[in-house]
């Protein structure tokens, strides 16, 4: 049985692929062994052959994790594709926070091994399910246009410089699915996919009741979304031009009748730009509201050791210094 997807899948998926990162670059793959990155993985080795690298993480939270490291080698080896297991060595191993924790420690060791083997870019393995659910556990907290912009096809790695693609996102689960059935190859089926004290879990099964709700559909409105996204910072960035004066120490910036979420994208790179503390940390939603608020109201806080003053002309400094208690 064949390991190459049919020439048609392939060539949608590299269609894709090469306009998120230009041929000739070489990719690294994340594969934990599961459905999607192991069909991720059979298309790119037949896009790209020669040119993708893959990597599996050892998260070191169950007993299967080794074993299913090895499988994902194994199979690389059949397809010319190199391959390293990353393994996470826990002072402590988490029992609060699990996903989030692992995440962070994934995406540590990947950046890591992305930097040392030279690679463009990282390659992950979601789809258009994975943005149809994100969107729904968004809209769930009350978020904003750039929240419900959901997953982006391209963008940083969660703390590196490097870039992190995500060519299926056009790709619904079961299609998936399918290639791996095709190819002949049995993925691994990871128990944390059916522990509903994970959120994304209860969603998933939600919307798999919810006949009316279209995934595909829900991923759209998801795109449809990003793209407004990028035209607010689009007009953002001019009414930054237009009405802000940066000096050394100062940034001041008169709001008269802007648009709401003109205003607060303004207000977050100001507070960003003069920020003492938690620099490089994005504000939080509730953080901006209130301080929209206040500044509309002519009100003065300090927020991230950055002073923010209202009135007709809105002010951002950074802090005196803290005296010492």
């Amino acid at each position: 049985m064949p390991l190459e997807p049919a020439p048609e899948l392939v060539t949608r998926f590299a269609a894709r692929l090469d306009r998120l990162i230009p041929p000739p670059a070489s990719l690294g793959l994340a594969v934990s062994g599961g459905g999607d990155s192991v069909a991720l993985l059979l298309l790119a080795a037949a896009a790209r052959p020669g040119k993708i690298e893959a990597a599996t993480v050892d998260h070191s939270l169950r007993p299967q994790s080794e074993a299913e490291a090895t499988g994902v080698a194994d199979l690389c080896k059949r397809l010319g594709v190199p391959h390293a297991t990353l393994k996470v060595r826990w002072e402590e191993q988490p029992e609060t926070a699990i996903q989030e924790r692992a995440r962070a420690e994934r995406y540590r060791l990947l950046g890591n091994w992305v930097t040392e083997r030279g690679l463009a870019a990282l390659a992950t393995a979601h789809h258009l399910d994975d943005q149809a659910e994100t969107l729904l556990m968004r809209l769930a907290r009350g978020a904003g246009v750039r929240g419900l912009g959901a997953i982006r096809p391209l963008g940083p790695m969660p703390g590196s410089s490097h870039r992190l693609v995500r060519p299926l996102l056009g790709w619904s689960r079961n299609e998936l699915r399918q290639i791996c059935e095709a190819a002949g190859v049995e993925p691994v089926d990871d128990p944390s996919n059916d522990n509903e004290q994970f959120e994304r879990v209860r969603v998933r099964r939600e919307l798999a009741r919810a006949d009316w709700l279209d995934p595909r559909a829900v991923a759209r409105s998801a795109f449809n979304l990003a793209a407004a996204d990028a035209a607010l910072d689009w007009a953002a960035a001019r009414e930054w031009e237009r009405s802000v004066d940066r000096q050394t120490q100062q940034i001041a910036y008169r709001p008269a009748g802007t648009p709401l979420e003109i205003r607060r994208r303004i207000v977050e790179r100001a507070v960003g730009l003069v920020a003492t503390e938690s620099i490089g940390t994005p504000l939080r939603g509730r953080e901006i509201d209130r301080l929209l608020e206040l500044l509309a109201a002519g009100g003065t806080a300090t927020l991230r050791g950055a002073r923010c003053s209202g009135g007709e002309v809105w002010t951002f400094s950074p802090a005196p210094p803290r005296r010492p208690g």
